[in-house]
This record gives structure tokens, C-alpha cells and sequence, in this order.
């Protein structure tokens, strides 16, 4: 056919389609009718046109034929830890991320069979040991170079999370800047500002303040950072399923802007998990439900490695079948739902990409604000970062009172006759030790802790 269907019809401007929408409402104010006001405060308009372009955005550097279903191990015993990461292989998994208790754990035991050709690992120590990532180094100097094992230490992250530095602010960067020799790797864990209630502007400029906290001090670092650092940049992923799409999308475009103040390599990876912030108790299926259209979001928005949430995980050990179940919700949306067969697949879309621009466009300019005002760690000593995401927070918790969030079979349509208080083997609730610390810590919290205590306590 040499003529196109589309030539007969005449085109429509966006002024042409607001001008039938108002008439359509017969009187009815269109703003007050149709827009909706996000907590970003982003007006969400009811369509979206190729007219409101002056330009065709960007392509995205991301590539969603490549994303890689991950397993998250916790390391107590390195031989069980071995064995369980084998049988995940075995089962689909390509990607294993490790997180050590020990600096006594040995990693030759714990990598014993491991085909690093086939499976990328990932590793998380709760502890700050540059001896423990030179052994691993030495072990794996040439996965390393291939980039099939990474290692991921963020000791500002331990500082906002814990409230202090592993040993005191001296001695962390000594040894955080050794590691960053060896490995060449700057890892940011931003899922402690979104698991924390942070709203998503907040999460991207504290990314990029976090992160710049590190660049600051890459001259002190003897190699060259332009060719051989790598990023990551570990995300939690909500149920705000465009929006989530757009944050992942508006922080490779962050990074590069930055990465390119700094004349270094402007690509990163992204490791994303569920949020932990909207997950239940009560009616705990539905936290499947959830996990999925978070990893959708996580895939669309071009995240490389995703490690799923049990749906049991808040009140269960670690467990098979409730891994199994996690696992093979990626196997499904990969292999079975074809969403590993376009790079990209969230480019040229109007709503996406206008979100995206304006989170983008919002985060850089309250990060610039958060330098001009000393940066983030200072920020994070004044407590000015706690308690901006304290007033988000509490202002999304005000939300779910007045069931204007909805987190079903929690505050909407529960089963009454749902039982858990015998099902706890970990307790879900937020727990605050009492101890002196530098800083006041930030503090993960689920939305419907509240509701589920006066539940169990009604049982």
C-alpha cells in the first residue's frame, strides 16, 4: 500500500482535543475536573500530544533485552549459602546477590561451583573490611574485570540508615577509599529514602547529592576514574506504576548530567527490588500483585539486575517456596510476558516522557539547592534530610488514614476473618533500639503498621 491510512484523516492539536474535553464537561471547571495533583506536585493532565515536544527526546542508553532476574542470599553460613545460590541458578536465576554477616565467612566455599561466565554476583557486607574485598578481589581479579562481580559498599548509607559511621568518620573514608581502589566501583543504596516514605523528587536529588558526596573525593583516588569507575545505584521500586517508570528513566539521565560535570563515565547500572513500604501483613497475596507491576515498572523504566520480594517476607524466615514464587514472577514477566524483547520500550511515550522530564527537571533543582546549603552529609547532620522525608511521610500515612491511598485487603475490603498473629515468625513492625548515635537515623517504615498492630491485638 503506498499511501497511508493515517493521510486521510485530518490531525487534531492538543488545543483542538482540550477544547472538546471542556465542552464534553459542560460547564465543570477542566482543571479542578481533570488534573490531578501529585505529591511531587506534577499536574497530571488527562492526555498527552507530539505538540507539547519542541524536540524528540533522547533515546535511553538502557536496554531491557538485557535485565537480569537476581537472587538475594543472606550469608550466615557460607557452604548452605553456596548450595541455595546453585539450586536458585539451577531454577533461572542469573544474577546472585550475596549479603555477608562475617568477615569469618570464606569465599572460596562460598563461590565453589559457580559458573561467573553464566551468573553475575553481587555483593552486600554488613561490615566495612577492605581486607575482605581484597581476599574476594584476589580470588575473582578477572570476573571483576569482566564486571560479573561487583561489590557494594556505602557507608553514608550505614550513617543515614544506623545513625553512625562503622568506626568514625576518618577511618570510613580511609577505608572506604581503599576499596574504591581495588574495585573501581561506587555503589549508592537508595532504597533507605523510599522504604523511608521520601516522595520520588526527594529520592533523585538525594541520589545525586548522596553521590556526590563520593565524587568530591575521587582526587584523592589514584586511577583513572574517567574510564574504569562504574556506578550502581540500588533503587526500591513502589506501586505509583508510571511515575516508578519515569523515576529510573530520570535517574540515568541525572547521572549522566552529573557524571559529565565530573568527566567520568556517564553510564551506571541499576539494581531494583520492591518497595517494602506497601506490603501487608494481612491478605498477603496480594503482596504478589504488588511485587509484579513494581518489577514491570523496574523493567520498563530499564533497570539491568531485579531481585523480586517474597510476598511472605515481612513475617516469614527465608524460605523456598516463598523465593520460588518470587523468582518465578521474573521468569514469567521474561520468558512467558516478552519483556525482554524491545530496548527501550517506554521511549516516545508522551505521558512517560513529559513525567520523566519533570522529575528530572525538580530533583536537580532541589539537589542544587541541597549544595548550596553545605551538602548532603551536612544536611544529613542538621537532620534537615530526616526531616523533609519525615513530612512526606507522614503526609502519604495521613493519605492512607482517610483511604485516599488505598492498600487492599488492608484499609479497603478486609477479610475480617483473616487470621495472623500465629503466622509471625519474624516480627513485620518497626523496631527502635535505643542507643547514642551521631545523627538521627532514617527510619523505614510500612504504611499500614498501624492498622495490622490493632488487628493482631484484636485477634
Amino acid at each position: 500500500m503506498s499511501k497511508s491510512l493515517f493521510n486521510d484523516f485530518e490531525g487534531l492539536s492538543s488545543k483542538a482535543w482540550k477544547q472538546k474535553i471542556q465542552f464534553d464537561l459542560k460547564g465543570a471547571d477542566y482543571n479542578d475536573s481533570l488534573i490531578w495533583k501529585t505529591s511531587e506536585d506534577i499536574n497530571v493532565k488527562p492526555f498527552y500530544h507530539a505538540d507539547e515536544f519542541t524536540s524528540l527526546p533522547n533515546v535511553s542508553k538502557s536496554k531491557a533485552t538485557e535485565w537480569k532476574v537476581s537472587q538475594s542470599i543472606k550469608v550466615i553460613n557460607e557452604k548452605e549459602a553456596n548450595l541455595k545460590a546453585l539450586n536458585a541458578i539451577d531454577r533461572g536465576a542469573e544474577n546472585i546477590l550475596f549479603k555477608i554477616k562475617s568477615e569469618t565467612i570464606s569465599v572460596e566455599d562460598l563461590f565453589q561451583n559457580i559458573d561467573f561466565n553464566k551468573t553475575s554476583i553481587a555483593i552486600k557486607c554488613q561490615f566495612l573490611s577492605a581486607n575482605f574485598i581484597n581476599k574476594i578481589f584476589s580470588l575473582t581479579k578477572s570476573e571483576f574485570e569482566k564486571s560479573q562481580i561487583s561489590i557494594h559498599t556505602d557507608i553514608i548509607s550505614n550513617l543515614a540508615k544506623t545513625g553512625n559511621w562503622y568506626y568514625n568518620l576518618k577511618e570510613d573514608h580511609t577505608k572506604f577509599e581503599t576499596i574504591l581502589k581495588t574495585t573501581k566501583h561506587i555503589s549508592i543504596d537508595l532504597s533507605l529514602y523510599q522504604n523511608a516514605g521520601a516522595t520520588i523528587v526527594q529520592q533523585l536529588a538525594y541520589s545525586l547529592a548522596h553521590i556526590n558526596e563520593y565524587l568530591n573525593h575521587l582526587e584523592s583516588i589514584q586511577f583513572n576514574a574517567q574510564k574504569q569507575l562504574k556506578v550502581t545505584f540500588n533503587i526500591s521500586v513502589g506501586s505509583n506504576y508510571f511515575f516508578e517508570i519515569s523515576k529510573i528513566r530520570a535517574l540515568r539521565q541525572l547521572w549522566s548530567t552529573l557524571a559529565s560535570e565530573y568527566s567520568i563515565n556517564t553510564d551506571c547500572q541499576i539494581i531494583a527490588t520492591p518497595s517494602k513500604r506497601n506490603k501487608t501483613i494481612y491478605d498477603y497475596n496480594v503482596n504478589m500483585l504488588r511485587t509484579t507491576t513494581e518489577c514491570m515498572s523496574a523493567i520498563l523504566g530499564g533497570a539491568n539486575v531485579i531481585c523480586n520480594m517474597p510476598y511472605d517476607a515481612l513475617f516469614h524466615k527465608s524460605n523456598e517456596f516463598g523465593e520460588r514464587i518470587a523468582r518465578n514472577q521474573l521468569l514469567i514477566l521474561k520468558n512467558e510476558s516478552y519483556f525482554n524483547k524491545i530496548n527501550n520500550p517506554a521511549d516516545g511515550a508522551y505521558y512517560i516522557e513529559s513525567l520523566t522530564k519533570q522529575l528530572a527537571e525538580k530533583a536537580l533543582q532541589l539537589f542544587k539547592n541541597i549544595e548550596a546549603n553545605g551538602g548532603f552529609l551536612s544536611q544529613l547532620k542538621e537532620g534537615t534530610i530526616q526531616r523533609k522525608i519525615k513530612e512526606s511521610a507522614n503526609k502519604e500515612q495521613a493519605e492512607l488514614d482517610t483511604n485516599n491511598v488505598i492498600l487492599l485487603g488492608t484499609n479497603k475490603h478486609p477479610n475480617t476473618a483473616d487470621k495472623m498473629k500465629n503466622n509471625l515468625e519474624i516480627s513485620p513492625f518497626l523496631k527502635v533500639k535505643s542507643r547514642k548515635t551521631l545523627i538521627e537515623p532514617i527510619v523505614e517504615k510500612r504504611l499500614s503498621e498501624e492498622l495490622e498492630t490493632k488487628r493482631l491485638n484484636n485477634e
